[in-house]
């Protein structure tokens, strides 16, 4: 079981931790409020108050042993940057930093982060990308070129299987599971009939996917 760090506690980082927690990660949370730290302490592993900007607060928590850090500091960019440094110099393999603009974004990677996140960007633009589509109920994005997205049911397709559909031919996109009343089935049979209930998980490039979106 992998073992994960949050360090800030803001909306964002709150939401990580207790997502994690909940799919059964070992979580430890650090923030320097005494509040937060007792709201939350109950939902994860461990909930520490600690100045994460601390070296020798860090190493006495034994950040070196945690898997993965996760850097959700807030509007104080330089504590982002200073805390991302010392938990990948402590020994931490793979450090996640939350960044308020490229710039910031930039120095994070340069310091060590392997991966960079804007939540509101991102949230932002998941949001507009539903909104232009009527079809599409979720979307992830899993490279600059390819994603995967959840669609509704259309009339033409019920009644139907996923052979007679056949979405790899018609739009060179496939099928990794169907989400209904039951609830997520991965393991389809090609001849299962859809219902007008199911949801299509559909993954695929970009491109590819945009044309299937924009068959009404």
């Amino acid at each position: 079981m992998k073992q994960y760090v949050v360090i800030g506690c803001g909306r964002f980082g709150q939401s990580v931790a207790i997502k994690l927690a909940e799919l059964g990660s070992e979580v430890m949370v650090v923030d320097d409020s005494a509040e937060i730290i007792q709201s939350i302490a109950d939902k994860v592993t461990y909930a520490v108050q600690a100045d994460a900007t601390d070296e020798s607060a860090l190493k006495a928590l034994g950040i070196r042993n945690f898997d993965v850090a996760i850097v959700t500091i807030g509007s104080d960019i330089q504590s982002s940057i200073l805390v991302t440094l010392l938990v990948k110099e402590l020994g931490v393999k793979h450090v996640i930093s939350k960044a308020q603009n490229p710039a910031h974004a930039k120095v994070l990677y340069k310091i060590g982060a392997n991966r960079v996140v804007f939540p509101e960007k991102e949230m932002g633009v998941k949001v507009a990308k539903s909104l232009v589509s009527s079809n599409v109920l979720d979307l992830i994005d899993l490279s600059p070129d390819v994603s995967i997205l959840e669609i509704k049911m259309r009339d033409e397709w019920v009644g139907k299987s996923l052979v007679d559909i056949n979405m790899r031919r018609m739009y060179q996109v496939s099928v990794i599971a169907i989400k209904s009343d039951e609830g997520i089935d991965i393991d389809i049979e090609p001849d299962r009939m859809l219902m007008h209930s199911d949801i299509l998980v559909v993954i695929g490039n970009n491109d590819n996917l945009k044309k299937l979106e924009a068959k009404k």
